[in-house]
């Protein structure tokens, strides 16, 4: 008995315990657009995918640094050759046997030198019939060599210009980043005041409802107490039938838009989304020339001069690449001989027997078509990448201008929504008193307040149009992540650490 009242017991609580959850998961989520941008920018797929480029290019940055990694290198040999002769002396046939062991230390610098040094060694054996003065020894060379381009590939901006290509290339990406990250604000900023908009409008339908019925009811009435004729049930009742699907109508839109917003702010609750904020009505002031000169610095025109700086970086190495090949080269070496190794080695270190040249390398190719066209193919990217760019300015211009058009045009009709709905609402109560003393029908009332929920939406999308029109004016300029407390410098540290998190 025990057991089973222990067993009900902890049913009941395990029942409450996950209709707690559930009731908690249905909760109405509150959404400020502040918190449903923040959403956005943290959770958004696009923004997050978009991230890895940058950080893919902070990769390439630092393998193209790699240029100055220190390269050793090692290597051994052994041989054994034994050669025949036509002699007729005894012992004239040989065979010498060599061990290789050599090893270098080399590095590039910017200004394109190369150095290296080197430690070779070798031990020969000579084993003839003939007797000879060291049989076998040891010999060593400490040397090093440098190399020094004169015109071609001379200096730190050809040296390093696959680095210098990846950190604009990784600027650019950051810009790009920058336009996506605008466009997803810009999309839950309109997306989140369409959800406000179908709220405000599924209201509207509920009221329209309420009236309909109660119209309808009051018709039954007064067909009952005949004074009126039954036809206008049947009018009354289509009305409300009719409220109520568009009501029907107007609930799925609301829960088809709470979904795109679900999956814009990754948001994982399936209770109601409630939109906090309401849209803008109070007038901003635009500065036309102000505006113009402001979106010239937005995301894809700094994209694109990002992409016309590697084009000229581009430029001016292919120029320089078409100068003839002259290098400077320097060696010097100190060496040693023994048959002790170590004896060798310290006559080496003496430095009792240096040697050391120098000398000029040149060469050219005849015709030189390779970097001839490598050049002019360049130079035509730089000029279809400036005429880009120019267009994209001109373009830009034009969206600013309808930008403030759009802006002039939504606040203008914020008034005239409201006096048409303030109109629409003495039209409706002016035929409810006159279907109250008989002079209209119900029919006639549901006419006109069908003006009245036009007059509404009219007023609702005049609002939200007001606070897109707004937000698309701050797109088009690149102010719309300013606005927002949004800078690309996080994104920046976001990217690096990104790049840092995939380390083995």
């Amino acid at each position: 008995m025990k057991r089973t009242i222990g067993t009900l017991l902890a049913a009941l609580l395990a029942t409450s315990f996950f209709a707690s959850l559930a009731l908690a998961e249905d909760a109405p989520l509150a959404l400020t657009l502040k918190e449903s941008i923040r959403r956005g920018v943290e959770n958004n797929l696009e923004v997050r995918t978009e991230l890895y480029n940058p950080a893919g290019y902070e990769a390439e940055i630092n393998r193209n640094r790699g240029i100055y990694d220190l390269l050793f290198s090692a290597a051994t040999n052994y041989n054994d050759n034994e050669t025949l002769s036509a002699a007729v002396l005894p012992g004239s046939d040989s065979e010498l046997q060599t061990f290789h062991l050599d090893s270098s230390l080399s590095q590039l610098f910017s200004s394109g030198a190369t150095a290296a040094i080197g430690f070779d060694n070798v031990y020969t054996r000579n084993v003839t019939g003939a007797p000879t003065l060291l049989p076998d020894y040891w010999q060593s060379q400490l040397s090093l060599r440098v190399r020094q381009p004169l015109l071609k590939d001379f200096g730190r901006e050809n040296t390093e210009v696959n680095i210098n290509v990846s950190r604009l290339g990784k600027a650019a990406a950051l810009d790009h980043f920058d336009l996506r990250l605008e466009s997803v604000v810009a999309q839950v900023r309109n997306e989140y005041f369409r959800l406000f908009s179908l709220r405000e409008e599924r209201e509207v339908q509920k009221v329209s409802l309420e009236l309909a019925r109660k119209i309808l009811a009051e018709t039954k009435a007064r067909v009952e107490a005949g004074v009126l004729p039954a036809m206008e049930i049947l009018n009354a009742e289509f009305a409300a039938t009719t409220r109520e699907k568009e009501l029907i109508d107007a609930e799925r839109a609301v829960s088809d838009q709470m979904d795109v917003l679900r999956l814009l702010l990754q948001i994982t609750a399936v209770g109601e989304i409630e939109t906090i904020d309401l849209p803008e009505r109070d007038p901003i002031s635009v500065d036309e020339e102000q505006a113009l000169q402001r979106s010239l610095s937005r995301p894809e025109i700094r994209e694109q001069l990002r992409n016309l700086e590697i084009a000229e970086l581009q430029n001016r190495v292919f120029a320089n690449r078409t100068r003839p090949d002259l290098a400077l080269t320097g060696s010097a070496s100190f060496s040693g001989l023994d048959r002790s190794y170590p004896d060798n080695l310290a006559e080496a270190g003496s430095f009792a027997t240096p040697s050391w040249g120098i000398g000029l390398i040149f060469s050219y190719p005849l015709g030189n078509n390779v970097a001839d066209n490598d050049y002019r193919k360049s130079r035509l990217k730089s000029e279809q990448l400036m005429l880009q760019i120019r267009q994209l300015e001109e373009v830009t211009a034009k969206e600013v201008k309808a930008a403030i058009r759009s802006i002039s045009s939504g606040y203008k009709q914020l008034d005239v929504a409201d006096r048409g709905r303030a109109y629409a609402e003495e039209r409706l109560k002016a035929f409810i008193r006159k279907n109250e003393v008989g002079l209209a029908t119900g029919k006639d009332v549901m006419d006109v307040e069908n003006d009245l929920v036009a007059a509404k939406k009219n007023q609702i999308l005049a609002a939200v149009n007001y606070t897109n029109a707004i937000t698309g004016f701050w797109l088009v300029t690149g102010e719309l992540l300013e606005r927002e407390g949004i800078t690309v410098n996080d994104a920046a540290a976001d990217a690096d650490a990104l790049y840092k998190g995939t380390a083995r």
